[in-house]
């Protein structure tokens, strides 16, 4: 706390010393909640009666600039925040921290490592699907949903590598493979948790059961699900069905009530209108589960 006071001015020293206080606070060298010495001591530093300081003390605390906390020990009071306010939104709360950095003699390079460090170590506060097709990301995201009510975000996996920072503060959910390529980026106190897809044999046997030809549908907004759906379905649809794919690519209601069977993934299956509509759900059930126990168990160090 730098203070200089003249024994050879007009102004009164105690009135000097009281201002050098305001402005050692209005410029933030002095921050709300830091303890001042005591009387004694700063008499002692400034060469001045202790009376002096005792008065500009009072006058400080009758001003709002200094209050008394337990055991007479004076801190800068709440009126600090006239001079020095609280950041308004997450900009401002990063310029000072970046500020404060650089008075500590730290440099931007080292701020930025231990900072990613530490958001790193923190706790996932969102989910991160990591899948190269957009549509499958679409259908991921919408069974997580139901299941988890939890922040979710997706990317590709080129997203991913673009931008490492995706990491932070994400639990990875993404299939096995992509989890294995991107390993180097992934936390490592926080693995991530592998995609497993539900298999079709119960939806075969519905196919088998058709007793007359019908024409058989798969809906999605996946295209390679589709694509997927097709191969599978091909030995049980044979020449007596017919099998139609059908890519939902836009809002609202699709009407499909001169199809027999529709085989839906989950977000089609609420825009379908048809005879018979069969949910496909996507996502393994005890993948799910698997995310689930992941996020709710705190990582280990």
């Amino acid at each position: 706390m730098q203070i200089s006071l003249s024994k050879s001015s007009d102004v009164p020293l105690r009135q000097q010393l009281a201002e050098q206080i305001v402005f050692l606070i209005t410029t933030g060298e002095l921050r709300a909640g830091e303890q001042l010495p005591s009387v004694r001591a700063l008499a002692r530093r400034v060469k001045v009666h202790h009376n002096t300081v005792s008065e500009a003390y009072q006058d400080l605390v009758r001003r709002e600039w200094l209050t008394r906390r337990r055991g007479s020990r004076l801190v800068v009071g709440a009126r600090a925040g006239s001079g020095q306010r609280s950041p308004a939104n997450l900009d401002e709360l990063i310029n000072e921290s970046i500020r404060r950095a650089k008075e500590m003699g730290y440099s931007l390079k080292v701020l930025t490592e231990r900072v990613r460090e530490r958001l790193l170590a923190e706790p996932p506060d969102h989910i991160l699907v990591v899948e190269q097709e957009a549509g499958l990301r679409e259908i991921i995201r919408k069974e997580v949903c139901e299941k988890l009510n939890w922040p979710i975000e997706t990317c590709s996996s080129e997203q991913f590598v673009k931008e490492p920072a995706l990491a932070v503060g994400a639990q990875v959910f993404a299939p096995n493979h992509t989890i294995e390529e991107l390993r180097s980026l992934i936390p490592q106190n926080r693995p991530g948790v592998p995609i497993s897809y539900s298999g079709a044999d119960g939806h075969l046997d519905l196919i088998r059961k058709l007793k007359n030809p019908s024409i058989v549908a798969a809906v999605s907004v996946s295209e390679s699900m589709l694509k997927t759906a097709r191969s599978l379905f091909a030995p049980v649809i044979g020449r007596k069905h017919s099998f139609r794919a059908v890519l939902l690519s836009r809002k609202g209601r699709i009407d499909l009530r001169g199809i027999d069977i529709a085989f839906c993934d989950s977000v089609a299956i609420s825009a379908v209108s048809c005879r018979h509509k069969v949910h496909y759900q996507l996502l393994d059930p005890d993948c799910l589960e698997h995310l689930v126990t992941t996020v709710e168990i705190p990582p280990y160090k």
